[in-house]
């Protein structure tokens, strides 16, 4: 019986393989970081092939590390740098251009695509002839896994999806009048999927050196969420970029409604488990924490600021969701910093609760997987499992 599940990690700055066991501790795992690409200022891009290899690098790594093969893992999972870009040609999987990533400053959203469709040659003819498909990198890593230009699965999931702003929020579809307005054909797009389900299995000649279900999809954000289990409506989660140079970003549960965006939030969906209502959020970031300079961990002033920041952006949340979160917990790279912690929770008037597993976003991957195969069966048991490491009240 197979008694782990995995999870694919693709970041902004390095990609990882994570194996965990049924009660979500951590057996194995390996990390690669690959080259950030600055053409010139403001254009931030990744090489595909690049990332593609330290996929593989990093799953046969970790794979030996914990003695780990094909028939012992249930399943797998994918968590993604969310909006980053690819466009390639499903005939031989090779990049028209490299990965736009998600803070290059040229275009944003699903602009991407059009950029590339309209400034790389012979991309909108392959396109309109339905030979250049567009990803983010789950979907580029999915259709490798699953067999590349050997009927390799072009899909992403609502998550993913949702963040290329080209997403009907209610219908969970492509959205034709944006596609249409930008010059987008469909035929590019990914099929919009679940976040946990088994959308196929991993080719026996590729890293797993066997065939593995490939079950769970999300955004790396919203992969958090489910790895600190923000089921229920009202649930807080605020999530630290490593280094504090890949952003803070603030995400509320707002359970099955749709609440509409407002001064400076974005909706968005936050999970689809199977065939279960879609789950939305309120989102906002904290430009401060933006940078590429990271935050002097002496630097109080710095830290209020930021933490008021949060605040501002949590109460009008509270308006537009009429919730009231009492908990919010906490996941990326301050989080040790246990001063940061309490200032949070002070100003926030909440309690803030670390999780023993830093890696949120991975090990919500995996348990999005061990959901779609029978590992879990219901969110309560992940619930049941879940641990803090440490929680701060306010004083």
């Amino acid at each position: 019986m197979a008694v782990h599940v995995g999870a694919i990690d693709q970041g902004t700055t390095s990609t990882r393989f994570m194996i965990f066991d049924l009660e979500g501790h951590e057996i194995g795992r390996h990390q690669l970081e690959h080259e950030q690409i600055l053409p010139r200022a403001g254009w931030v891009e990744h090489d595909p092939h690049e990332i593609w290899e330290a996929t593989q690098d990093v799953i046969g790594s970790a794979l030996g590390k914990a003695g780990v093969t094909a028939p012992d893992l249930a399943a797998i999972g994918i968590t993604n740098q969310r909006g980053t870009a690819v466009v390639w040609d499903r005939r031989t999987g090779e990049p028209y251009y490299n990965a736009i990533v998600w803070r290059d400053t040229r275009v944003t959203a699903g602009g991407r695509i059009q950029w590339i469709l309209e400034n790389v040659d012979g991309v909108r003819a392959d396109a309109e002839a339905g030979h250049a498909i567009f990803g983010t990198i789950d979907s580029w890593l999915m259709w490798w896994l699953t067999g590349g230009p050997d009927d390799g699965l072009h899909l992403t999931d609502v998550t993913n999806a949702s963040h290329t702003m080209l997403m009907d929020l209610e219908t969970l579809a492509w959205d034709g009048n944006l596609l249409d307005l930008l010059g987008i054909p469909a035929s590019m797009l990914p099929q919009i999927r679940s976040s946990s389900e088994v959308y196929g299995h991993t080719v026996a000649d590729g890293p797993f050196g066997g065939e593995v279900a490939v079950a769970g999809d999300l955004a790396d954000q919203q992969a958090t969420m489910v790895g600190q289990v923000c089921f229920e409506p009202g649930a807080l989660s605020n999530i630290y970029g490593t280094g504090m140079d890949t952003g803070n970003v603030l995400m509320l549960n707002t359970g099955s409604e749709i609440v509409g965006a407002t001064r400076g939030l974005i909706t968005t969906v936050a999970y689809k488990l199977g065939d279960r209502p879609a789950v939305y959020a309120l989102e906002g970031s904290i430009a401060a924490t933006e940078s590429q300079r990271p935050v002097p961990m002496s630097d109080r002033a710095e830290i209020e600021a930021i933490c008021h920041e949060s605040k501002d952006l949590l109460d009008v949340m509270v308006v537009a969701a009429h919730l009231d979160p009492t908990t919010m917990r906490v996941a990326g790279g301050v989080t040790s910093d246990e001063r940061w912690m309490q200032i949070q929770a002070d100003v926030l008037a909440v309690s803030v609760v670390r999780p023993v597993v830093a890696e949120a976003a991975a090990l919500g991957a995996a348990c999005a997987a061990g959901l779609a195969v029978g590992s879990w069966s219901t969110t309560d048991d992940l619930v049941a499992s879940w641990n803090e490491s440490a929680r701060w009240e306010p004083t």
